[in-house]
């Protein structure tokens, strides 16, 4: 489900592959923070690649596993693992470089938007219906994707956004053929790879430090009105609807 390797030059890539949608059940958000944590913390390692296989980078969370639940378990842990993978990037002492293709939604929202450096394929679309499924989040992280009058109306419609727009946006470095994706991802990876390691690494601090918000705080904020809606029922009603 995550794959991490470490190439001669320093540059960790950890791929998600979970078909057929790469949505991520409990235990996948956890292992993908895991293996962020493990490459962050790894002396070796300069920069990280994070990109997926399949037919799209990610579709977020696994509904089917949310609608077999039994209790709130699957829920508090799903919203545990977002909190704790999306944290994972942000928080990695290492720049990381998303590599985007196919679809981009809910979750995979929460990780691209707390990304360092996005490349996207000219297929590559980007989108929170969460509002479809009865929930809310990752506005956070939409927000540091494109300009807020966009965010939310994409969160009020569920429309998505295309990478060329994101690129005019400037949160999209740079859009390729979708074959030509792994290496522009890594070719970024490697010219921070080839800067002084402790140079990079503060600088990934400061950045951090000098933030306009918290993500991890507002992501937080934004999961209690999930939980809101799914205590009082309305969430099962909408998950149940969009199924049919």
């Amino acid at each position: 489900m995550i794959e991490s390797t470490v190439d001669d030059l320093g540059v960790a890539e950890i791929v998600m592959a979970n078909p057929p949608v790469n949505a991520l059940p409990v235990a996948g958000w956890f292992a993908l923070a895991a293996a962020l944590d493990a490459a962050g913390t790894d002396p070796a390692v300069r920069a990280v690649v994070l990109r997926a296989e399949g037919r799209g980078f990610n579709a977020g969370v696994d509904i089917k596993e949310l609608q077999a639940a039994t209790s709130h378990a699957a829920l508090v842990g799903v919203n545990r693992g977002c909190a704790a993978a999306f944290s994972a990037v942000y928080d990695c002492p290492v720049p990381v470089i998303a590599a985007v293709h196919g679809f981009c939604l809910g979750g995979g929202i929460g990780l691209v938007g707390n990304a360092d450096v996005i490349v996207a394929s000219d297929d590559a679309t980007f989108g929170l219906p969460e509002v479809d499924r009865g929930a809310l989040g990752a506005a956070t992280h939409l927000s540091r994707l494109v300009p807020q009058h966009k965010m939310r109306a994409m969160m009020y419609t569920s429309a998505t956004a295309t990478a060329a727009e994101l690129h005019a946006f400037g949160s999209v470095l740079t859009v390729v053929p979708r074959a030509d994706l792994r290496a522009a991802a890594f070719a970024v990876a490697h010219d921070i790879a080839g800067k002084d390691p402790q140079v990079i690494r503060a600088a990934k601090e400061s950045l951090n430090g000098i933030d306009p918000w918290d993500p991890k705080r507002s992501y937080r904020y934004e999961q209690g009105f999930t939980f809101e809606l799914n205590l009082t029922g309305v969430a099962d009603k909408v998950r149940d609807e969009f199924g049919q």
